[in-house]
Parts: C-alpha cells; structure tokens; sequence
C-alpha cells in the first residue's frame, strides 16, 4: 500500500496557545485552515516539510473531540496517512485484522477511514485519500478560520516525527511497517519507520509493561530550543530536541 505519512494532529480547548507555540516559539508557518465535521482545524509547517495540525471543537457538545477533551484533556490525536486509494487500504486493514471506523467515502476529494487507539496503539490512524481537484464548489467555498496573531520566531525548528510506545516489536512492526509500510531503522532502544515521500517519522520504543500511545513530541534545530520538563503545558505532550 503506498502510504505517506502526511501530519501529526493534536486535540485542543483553544487554538491560541497552541499557536504561539508553533508558530511563535518554533518557527511554523501557516500552512491551512477550514472547517471539519464537529471541529475546525489550523496547520502549520516547519522546516522541512513536516506539519502539525491542531483541531479545536465546534458545534455542539457531545462531538467526538468534546468526548476526547473530557476524557484525555488537550494532547495528541491522531496521525494522517495519504493512501492512493481508500478502498483498497481498507481491505488491507481488515486483513491485517483490523476493523475500520469512521468510513466517509461520500466526497470524490476527500474520502477517510479511521483506526480506533485501542486497536493502533494507543492513537488514531487517520487513511484519507485526497484529491483537491476533484473537491466541489461547496467546499471550495468554505470559511477559513484564520490564524491567530503570534510573535515571531527567531529559531528555525524541524519537526522530526511522534515518539511512541508499543507492548510488543511485533505489533509496532504489523501496524507501521507491514500496514502502512513504513521502512524501519534500528536506532539505539527504538524503531524508526520512515516514508520516502514523507519528512515525518514514526519512532517506537518497545516496552512491555508501558501503556501504549504518545510519549513525545521529537523536533531538531541547529540552535537549542528552550522546551519545558514534562508535557508541554499546549500540548500536554514533551517536546523532545533530537540529532538529525
């Protein structure tokens, strides 16, 4: 399946924080904005190529990411592959013995599938095949939320890839390299899966008694970023600096 690991997503209350963080603190530039069904979403870019987007609820209570935020609070929330074509990723997931949600097939530029946590180790595997073209005049019309005002960075930040957890080699090697075809690399305690169209990365550290998902956030830059201990207080997630 030809895959291309496209974003990193966090759920949050409100996008401003966020903000001033990537764009203001890392150096992100903006990279779109729009509507969604229950959510309206920012996404910045960052030195070379690789992109966050930040998705904040709108609509009603009771929306998916209103009942994420209750349970989880603000943090990571899911990462995005581009897959040629939806139907056939599908029946590559099933027979890989997972069980798609979410199949939104209805639009000829944008269709998606979804991978629950609990069966993706702990985050949300968005499949969406995406066709700008092909997108209707509706869509094409639509609101742009736009982007809060920051101050400007004086750092040029990468942003690396999500640094995850995973019970077992096995299942980190099942979804990321056999699903989704990764190409892994073994780099001292972790697995790192790589896409050649894709500056993002993947990297697993296989602990048995760990729960599975998020542990950090991974970024590189030539200088030294000032980054919190612990969570970030925006992301609710570290920002680790790593060598490239």
């Amino acid at each position: 399946m030809e895959t291309k690991l496209d974003h990193i997503a966090f759920g949050v209350p409100d996008v401003a924080p966020v903000a001033e963080l990537l764009a203001g603190h890392l150096g992100g530039r903006e990279r779109g904005s729009g509507p969604g069904n229950g959510f309206v979403f920012w996404q910045w870019e960052f030195a070379g190529g690789g992109a966050i987007e930040v998705i904040v609820p709108d609509g009603p209570p009771g929306g998916f990411l209103h009942r994420f935020l209750a349970a989880r609070g603000a943090g990571p929330h899911h990462v995005t592959f581009k897959v040629r074509d939806i139907h056939a990723a599908l029946e590559r997931a099933r027979a890989h013995g997972y069980e798609p949600v979410g199949i939104d097939d209805r639009f000829a530029g944008w269709k998606e599938a979804f991978l629950h946590p609990k069966q993706a180790q702990g985050i949300v595997v968005q499949l969406a095949e995406s066709n700008p073209e092909l997108d209707g005049e509706d869509w094409g019309d639509a609101v742009r939320p736009p982007f809060p005002p920051t101050r400007r960075a004086a750092l040029t930040v990468k942003v690396v890839g999500l640094l995850l957890s995973a019970r077992s080699e096995a299942r980190a090697l099942r979804q990321w390299q056999t699903l989704l075809g990764g190409r892994l690399a073994r780099e001292r305690d972790r697995l790192v899966f790589r896409w050649p169209e894709s500056p993002l990365r993947i990297a697993v550290r296989v602990r048995s008694d760990a729960e599975e998902g998020p542990v950090a956030l991974e970024i590189a830059s030539a200088q030294r970023v000032a980054l919190p201990e612990g969570p970030h207080p925006a992301l609710s997630l570290p920002l680790i600096q790593v060598e490239e």
